[in-house]
């Protein structure tokens, strides 16, 4: 998949969950280079992303990204979804996905019976819930690949600095976009599907056949 797909997926995808208002404050990406040559596609003040790697609460992380208006799209309940790609002589070279859930959710679960006419809402109003980020990164850079240990594409659940579960290859955005809303917003998803656009997976496949033997991410759409 190149760099103007990709690109589109994400316009796509953004303008979908607004339309479905399943979002109600977004940035459209923001690109820099050349599409067949070096070319990003990121947000508008990328420079604040590091706070996500910072060895602070996460909470302060969150708020950080927030406040810098440092998100892609921004979901009715509050969590934060960002995507970064950039792309070599045409190819994907790397990506960081993000889904970053608001740390206050108290005002939802506290008063419940006003969120459950709303099914953007049903998912995060129980009291038990944790809410935790989790990122798929990718890097096709041979100098950072550790078979198992550190695989081209892999995914990254808490602030778990040696979290790196393998990914059968890199994200699409609407791939990571369908994976965010039908497992943390299954309800909205479910309802809406037929409306929320997909593609089949277009990125070549990284995983190494080691790294198939353990617990490991496939991809479908």
């Amino acid at each position: 998949m190149k760099a103007k797909e990709t690109l589109r997926q994400l316009i796509e995808l953004t303008t979908a969950l607004v339309g479905l208002s399943l979002s109600n404050e977004q940035n459209f990406p923001s690109t820099h280079g050349e599409p067949e040559k070096s070319f990003e596609i990121t947000v508008s003040n990328a420079s604040h992303m590091s706070a996500a790697l910072k060895n602070v609460a996460y909470s302060d992380i969150y708020h950080e990204l927030d406040e810098a208006r440092c998100f892609n799209i921004k979901m009715l309940d509050g969590a934060l979804v960002t995507f970064r790609y950039r792309f070599l002589d045409g190819e994907v070279c790397e990506h960081s996905l993000s889904f970053l859930p608001s740390p206050d959710l108290e005002h939802f679960q506290n008063d419940p019976e006003l969120y459950l006419m709303d099914e953007v809402y049903l998912d995060i109003i129980a009291k038990n819930l944790v809410p935790f980020p989790i990122r798929f990164d990718f890097s096709s850079d041979v100098k950072k690949f550790i078979e198992v240990h550190h695989p081209y594409s892999h995914l990254t659940m808490g602030q778990y600095e040696n979290c790196r579960i393998p990914v059968c290859s890199p994200l699409a955005p609407l791939t990571f976009g369908s994976f965010i809303l039908r497992n943390f917003y299954n309800t909205a998803f479910r309802k809406y599907s037929e409306e929320i656009p997909t593609r089949p997976l277009l990125f070549e496949r990284t995983i190494t056949a080691k790294e198939q033997e353990i617990p490991h991410v496939i991809l479908g759409a």
